[in-house]
């Protein structure tokens, strides 16, 4: 690891240094990935990383590349003490809307954590149910906490690969590139050939009607 790629975590990890001189054991972050699209999930994904993990690239996943994105996945689930992800699918946003689907999910990952956190921290997410674990809302936290940043890789690339299988499904939407945002040859996409099962009515309902 270079010199200036160390200095780099250091300073991501200033807040979670701050909170352990408290006497704080386990942080939690959490990121979500998917509030955008028009297809698909949202996913939420949350992990304690260890005290002293310094992951070399970890940072805000729409910084990284997929490539080097799916690489330090593996290194930090590897690392992680404990990590999981809250799925809410496409039915369940048109339901209830994307910001409560992504609390929803934000929840379910706090429940499904193996070891119970002290304090979490959450990418700008506010009036959410973290089980009782006190929290702190940090804006654009994914640049700002090496714990955010670790979340916001591991639920991009859940979702990713999530998109990446159902292009196997409905190939004619090309969700292995677009990850079913909103991109000119997605929307023309629909225009084409209506919606598919995985597609989101809330956000599509100015282009089509699902058939």
């Amino acid at each position: 690891m270079t010199e200036k790629e160390f200095t780099r975590l250091k300073k991501l990890k200033e807040i979670e240094e701050d909170i352990y001189k408290n006497g704080t054991k386990y942080i939690c972050g959490i990121d979500e990935a998917g509030r955008g699209p028009f297809a698909g999930p949202v996913v939420v994904a949350s992990v304690i990383m260890p005290k002293d993990s310094m992951i070399e690239g970890v940072n805000d996943s729409k910084k990284i590349s997929e490539k080097k994105r799916e690489r330090i996945y593996e290194e930090i689930i590897k690392d992680a003490i404990s990590y999981s992800v809250g799925i809410v699918d496409e039915n369940t946003i048109d339901e209830i809307n994307i910001l409560q689907a992504t609390k929803m999910g934000l929840t379910n990952a706090i429940k499904e954590l193996k070891v119970k956190p002290d304090v979490i921290l959450v990418d700008a997410l506010t009036k959410i149910d973290t089980c009782g674990i006190p929290y702190r809302s940090i804006i654009k936290g994914d640049a700002l906490s090496y714990s955010i940043a670790a979340a916001s890789i591991i639920a991009k690339v859940t979702r990713d690969r999530i998109m990446i299988n159902y292009d196997k499904i409905y190939p004619q939407y090309n969700f292995a590139k677009n990850k079913g945002y909103g991109t000119a040859s997605h929307i023309a996409a629909i225009k084409e050939y209506g919606l598919c099962p995985i597609h989101r009515i809330t956000f599509t309902s100015n282009y089509t009607e699902k058939k």
